[in-house]
């Protein structure tokens, strides 16, 4: 077995486990993040069965997985890195989830390209939870009227999504997350990464996205 499938086996244990002692009855579904890594690391999960990838650079995500999805149907393309504007006809083509809906316009520019190739993308709304000048994401305090204008436009919204502050513990804003994501009555959240994935699912994350423990460090 490659050593990409046996990491995403045994972070799928750890999550299992971990849900297990807390008495939490949900699951969480790992994407791969394979941003940076060149396919022949993917092919191994890809083989294996594992669907869910994130990318974070549209041409990229382009030049990696548009052979890949052809001849592989069943699996779900995330976009998780900042999405310009003039990147979503391009985007909303491969992708098959944006994680990083920040701003009316963004969503506005997917909902018109999206619709003129007939295809419905599944949308999370990035929150700023720790209120950080150098991270994208809405404040907390703006969630209610994009959720509100992302509906109007027929935008099919899933959830929200967040990356916390680095190196404080991140529980208290998982916590607050998850009432949150809560509050609007959505089922999915998308949180939690290698350094703290397990902190996440605690909180109901749905998503983890999950690069450096399945694929290592680039060097």
């Amino acid at each position: 077995m490659h050593n990409t499938v046996k990491n995403l086996l045994e972070i799928d244990n750890n999550i299992k486990v971990h849900l297990n002692k807390l008495n939490i009855n949900s699951k969480s579904k790992i994407i791969a993040v394979s941003k940076t890594f060149r396919i022949d690391k993917i092919l191994p999960l890809i083989e294996y069965g594992h669907i869910d990838f994130g990318e974070n650079k549209v041409q990229e995500a382009i030049e990696k997985w548009t052979d890949i999805k052809k001849n592989n149907l069943q699996i779900k393309l995330h976009m998780i890195g900042k999405l310009q504007t003039n990147k979503v006809k391009y985007a909303v083509k491969i992708f098959d989830y944006i994680h990083s809906v920040d701003s009316a316009k963004l969503a506005k520019k997917i909902s018109d390209e999206q619709n003129k190739i007939n295809k419905k993308i599944k949308v999370f709304l990035q929150i700023n939870i720790g209120d950080e000048n150098q991270k994208s994401g809405i404040n907390k305090t703006e969630v209610s009227q994009l959720v509100t204008y992302c509906k109007e436009i027929g935008l099919d919204l899933i959830g929200l999504m967040c990356i916390p502050p680095a190196n404080v513990d991140p529980n208290n804003y998982f916590e607050e997350m998850n009432r949150l994501n809560k509050s609007f009555g959505f089922e999915e959240l998308s949180m939690g990464m290698s350094s703290d994935y397990l902190n996440a699912v605690k909180h109901f994350a749905t998503y983890v996205r999950i690069g450096s423990s399945i694929f290592g460090h680039r060097n």
